[in-house]
C-alpha cells in the first residue's frame, strides 16, 4: 500500500484530461469565438514527432499557436497530432500530453503550467505540481507571438510562424 496519496500526479492527469477534452471539442466543432491556444512542449520528449528542421531549431522546447489555420487535428487518449503551417511548409506534429509544459488560452485568461521534477535525490516527489492561479494567468494575455496559422487567402502566401519561449512570462 502507498505511503501517501500522489496528488501531484493526480492533478497532472486531470489537467491533461482537460486539455484532451478541449482539443476534442475543437476537433469536432472548431475554435469558438476568439479562443486560441499557445502550447509549449518538450521537443526532447521521446514520443514527440516533428520535422528534423524544427527539432534542430528548437532543441529543448517549442511553442505553437493553434488559432486560424490548422489541419488534421487528431485527439487520442495520451496524445494529439496536428498539422500547422511554418512558412510555406505545412508540418505534422505529434505531441503526447505529458510533453506539454504550458497550455494557455489568452482569450479567456486561462493557463496551465506543468512544473517538472528534476531527477535529483534532494527533490521530494511531492514538489511535482501544477501552478494554476487566475492572478498569474493574466501574464499570459499579452505574449508577443505572431503566428502563421491564419487561413491563407487565394492571394496570400502562408506567413512563417514565429515560435517563442514562454519563459519570459514565467515568474
Amino acid at each position: 500500500m502507498a505511503k501517501s496519496i500522489d496528488y501531484g500526479n493526480l492533478m497532472h492527469n486531470a489537467m491533461r484530461g482537460l486539455i484532451r477534452q478541449v482539443l476534442e471539442n475543437v476537433r469536432k466543432e472548431g475554435l469558438p469565438g476568439n479562443h486560441h491556444f499557445f502550447i509549449t512542449f518538450d521537443t526532447m520528449h521521446p514520443d514527440v514527432e516533428l520535422a528534423d528542421w524544427l527539432s534542430d531549431r528548437y532543441p529543448e522546447e517549442m511553442t505553437v499557436v493553434i488559432q486560424h489555420w490548422f489541419d488534421n487535428l487528431e485527439v487520442n487518449e495520451d496524445s494529439f497530432s496536428i498539422t500547422l503551417n511554418f512558412g510555406d511548409s505545412p508540418e505534422p506534429l505529434f505531441i503526447p500530453y505529458d510533453a506539454i509544459r504550458t497550455f494557455v488560452d489568452p482569450s479567456v485568461e486561462f493557463g496551465l503550467r506543468f512544473e517538472t521534477q528534476e531527477s535529483n535525490d534532494d527533490i521530494d516527489e511531492e514538489d511535482d505540481d501544477i501552478e494554476i492561479s487566475s492572478s498569474d494567468v493574466s501574464e499570459f494575455t499579452t505574449p508577443s507571438i505572431s503566428a502563421s496559422d491564419e487561413k491563407p487567402s487565394s492571394e496570400d502566401k502562408p506567413k512563417e510562424a514565429e515560435i517563442v519561449s514562454l519563459d519570459q512570462f514565467r515568474k
